[in-house]
């Protein structure tokens, strides 16, 4: 077995390195955009007259960061040569996602709001994969250059994490589909033209069948924007979205009727891989900066680093972050060998493991630098509140553990690999 980084993808890492600091860096600190990375200035992303949304300047900064990035060839790398991208695999952006959190914060990737120069593009990848012809030719384009995007209206305020059960319903009704619901942690609802809507069309409460995606206009009759829900981790993009007798026709049905749990548990493995990457390149930059810091201070005459106090909680984490990064990669490279639901079982075991993990490595990294590490003239706070959230969002830790002892004791199967037929 070898489990060196392919030569061509460490390659690719160094080029994305050489464009972060020809393009993006001086991007990041022209014009006082520093002040969105300078953790003491932090709430410069956040407008507080508009109710806690992200500042109009700091999306525009995205933005150009986005189009520098696809220009140069970069943030299309998972998609297929044809639509602009570089054949990218799961295990490729695994590795790049680890890389590019490694780094530490910055312009270049900013998971705030899912913001990196290597697109992790879902809406994208579930386009090509379930979208109709018609649905491709209207969306393929702006999705690819990240100038388009509909948000995922799954969460419901009374039920979480239990996507089977949905109160948002959608009735035929002679011209179409009439949707009634809300829909609670709608992400990036703010800006998103069209919400991917979650509804019961058939069956009961519980059923794995019988729940449809609709693409639904924001502007259409009977959608509101309730409220946008304020975090830990400030601006808010997350709404609480109502649907009063909305009006769609079958144009609008994403994935085929009955099929909406299906194209929810590819969105979920997709992200689940890579938020885990991301997050263990994060615990992996937070334990380097406090080893860094260990050898530097020298209170009481000598090194922290010294101290067993001081690297034995260090070398737990620095053993965990080796053993997650040998699981991600094995699990990355079987999605792409036998498919993204071959491992559905070592996906769950990454992510909520690896969100953990950088939390604790983020706490790790505070204590060792003591109140410098707790003051915001530090990243790690921020860190910490970040990827708290990752233990919450797409199904909590206990979801990912419940997931996992479902395989384990049988009481769930794995999809059989691509090209072999489940018996």
């Amino acid at each position: 077995m070898n489990f060196d980084i392919p030569e061509k993808l460490a390659a690719y890492l160094g080029e994305l390195d050489d464009f972060i600091e020809r393009e993006i860096k001086p991007l990041e600190e022209q014009h006082d955009n520093i002040r969105f990375f300078d953790h003491r200035r932090e709430d410069a992303r956040t407008d507080w007259d508009r109710g806690g949304l992200p500042s109009e300047e700091w999306e525009a900064l995205l933005a150009e960061a986005r189009r520098l990035a696809d220009a140069a060839g970069h943030f299309r790398y998972p998609f297929p040569k044809k639509y602009g991208g570089r054949d990218g695999t799961n295990l490729g952006m695994a590795i790049i996602r680890e890389h590019l959190a490694h780094r530490g914060l910055g312009l270049h990737n900013d998971l705030q709001n899912e913001h990196s120069i290597v697109g992790n593009n879902v809406g994208l990848l579930l386009m090509l994969e379930y979208g109709t012809e018609s649905q491709k030719a209207e969306w393929v384009d702006g999705l690819a250059a990240g100038k388009r995007g509909f948000a995922f209206g799954i969460t419901e305020p009374e039920h979480g994490s239990d996507a089977t059960h949905m109160e948002t319903t959608a009735v035929r009704d002679g011209v179409g589909w009439r949707i009634n619901g809300e829909k609670t942690w709608n992400t990036g609802i703010h800006k998103a033209e069209f919400d991917m809507v979650m509804a019961r069309t058939s069956g009961k409460a519980g059923d794995g069948r019988g729940i449809t995606a609709f693409l639904v206009p924001m502007k259409a009759t009977g959608v509101q924007i309730e409220e946008m829900l304020w975090t830990f981790n400030m601006p808010t993009d997350h709404g609480r979205v109502s649907f009063t007798d909305v009006v769609v026709g079958d144009d609008a049905i994403f994935g085929g009727e009955g099929r909406g749990l299906g194209v929810i548990q590819h969105f979920f493995n997709e992200n689940r891989i890579r938020q885990a990457a991301s997050s263990l390149g994060a615990a992996q930059y937070c334990i380097d900066q406090a080893v860094e810091y260990a050898g530097e201070r020298k209170p009481f005459g000598k090194p922290l680093s010294t101290n067993q106090a001081i690297q034995f909680p260090l070398v737990e984490l620095q053993t965990q972050c080796e053993m997650l990064r040998a699981l991600i990669h094995k699990t990355a490279w079987t999605m792409d060998e036998r498919g993204a639901f071959s491992v559905s079982d070592k996906v769950s075991m990454c992510n909520y493991w690896s969100n953990r993990l950088c939390c604790e490595a983020a706490d790790r990294a505070m204590q060792v630098h003591g109140g410098l590490g707790y003051s915001r003239h530090k990243p790690f706070e921020h860190i910490y509140r970040h990827h708290r959230r990752y233990r919450i969002t797409e199904g909590s830790e206990e979801i990912q553990m419940r997931r996992v002892a479902g395989y384990l004791f049988g009481f769930m199967k794995q999809q059989a690999p691509k090209g072999v037929e489940e018996k």
